[in-house]
């Protein structure tokens, strides 16, 4: 797992990072090859889940954010995801996908620092 000690992480982002690593492990996926991709969408399901109270996609255009949450289609992990496997955002992709990297795993440094 990720290790966040001796570094100003927040809460959120921390415990959507830990998410992410724990899901991607369970299921079998991997984060995409593009460690900024990955960065950005941990981030955005972070805020959502700080503003919102639930880890949002944040990568879909929404026309009332609080209904999509109370729905909770869109809430990470995504009925897609959970039920065929589809991550819109990238962040959960299958070994063949072209875009996957090797890991299920996230070297912190590297992920904040892409998000400076």
């Amino acid at each position: 797992m990720v290790d966040t000690k001796n570094r100003d992480v927040p809460a959120s982002f921390e415990a959507m990072l830990k998410f992410s690593e724990a899901y991607a492990q369970r299921t079998g996926t991997f984060f995409c090859i593009d460690t900024d991709v990955t960065a950005v969408v941990i981030e955005g399901l972070a805020k959502h889940k700080d503003k919102y109270g639930a880890p949002l996609c944040p990568c879909r255009h929404y026309d009332d954010k609080v209904s999509e949450v109370a729905n909770a289609y869109w809430n990470c992990p995504c009925v897609p995801m959970r039920e065929r496997r589809e991550c819109h955002c990238m962040l959960f992709l299958s070994k063949n996908n072209e875009f996957a990297g090797d890991s299920q795993l996230v070297n912190v440094d590297f992920l904040l620092n892409s998000l400076n």
